[in-house]
């Protein structure tokens, strides 16, 4: 089973704070972390620790962080081959987190804003290759956009996890097979004002109107609505002792999501295996740690049956 994956590289600057700060409040009691993350590469590492052969692009600095970055995509088994080295430094994400997992993030893009859709089209061949492609949106939409278009154009299924969320052009939308967002970011996929008085079962049949394919929407603790050819259903979230860290639960589950879909399980089955991985990630702390093994996560499925 072969997985492409298009999107980020960047290194976590993690505090963990008694509370958020308000705005122009300081706030002390924190403890820090650095660690490896963009939601390319974890995603690209998870789905290798479940057993694919992933091929990863994404664009990274001649400094510290890049090399480092080499080091752990080796280490993990991620073909990093056509990794794109830019001038500019290495992606930074600064993340809080709060005693109840829930985090915030602001994001200096650095390396990623160079990656255009001509630094895509090396990949044309890994794609073609691949079960099924995975891109992210933390790299620039022309990338996301060239990487979809060679995906539909190889015939590769394609799955766009939109995160962050933007509003997506009309050109885009038929270049997608499946697409993942959360609650927050399906009404800005579909350019709808914060009011918009929608239902999840009304934004998930609009996402798939507009793909012509299909759609997961997630919602954290209430598990996630699926919609695709046979209907729509709902995917009940496995419940955990405490959640620590929420920070890598959506890789996860995108990354469970590719896998299975890889296998050629259905889609309602692929999410339910994405479920417990999104359930194993938000119980450890930082996101490279919270990203299960294939046989981890088979043991957790088999304890909650």
């Amino acid at each position: 089973m072969k997985i492409a994956v298009v999107g980020s590289y960047g290194v976590g600057l993690t505090m963990r704070v008694p509370r958020v700060p308000a705005p122009g409040e300081t706030v002390s009691g924190g403890t820090f972390q650095e660690g490896p993350g963009g939601k390319g590469s974890n995603q690209a590492i998870a789905a290798a620790r479940l057993g694919a052969d992933v091929s990863f692009l994404t664009a990274i600095g001649p400094d510290d962080f890049g090399r480092a970055a080499t080091a752990l995509w080796r280490a993990e088994g991620v073909d990093a081959e056509h990794v794109v080295t830019t001038s500019a430094p290495t992606m930074v994400g600064f993340i809080l987190v709060d005693p109840t997992g829930e985090n915030c993030i602001s994001i200096a893009p650095g390396a990623l804003d160079e990656l255009d859709a001509a630094s895509i089209e090396p990949f044309r061949a890994e794609i073609a290759a691949a079960d099924i492609l995975v891109v992210s949106m933390e790299i620039p939409l022309a990338a996301a956009t060239a990487a979809l278009r060679i995906g539909r154009e190889v015939g590769t299924p394609t799955l766009l996890n939109p995160a962050p969320a933007q509003e997506l052009p009309d050109a885009v939308w038929p270049l997608v097979d499946i697409i993942t967002p959360n609650q927050t970011e399906a009404p800005v996929l579909l350019g709808l004002a914060p009011d918009h008085g929608l239902s999840d079962a009304e934004l998930i049949t609009e996402l798939r109107r507009r793909t012509g394919g299909s759609a997961i929407l997630t919602r954290g603790g209430r598990g996630a609505l699926v919609s695709d050819a046979d209907g729509t259903a709902e995917v009940p979230a496995l419940r955990v002792e405490k959640v620590v860290d929420t920070t890598g639960a959506g890789d996860s589950f995108t990354a469970a999501l590719a896998v299975a879909i890889a296998e050629g399980r259905s889609l309602r089955d692929a999410a339910h295996f994405a479920a417990a991985a999104g359930a194993h990630a938000v119980t450890i702390a930082g996101v490279i740690p919270s990203l299960p093994t294939r046989d981890q996560l088979n043991s957790e499925i088999g304890s909650n049956r």
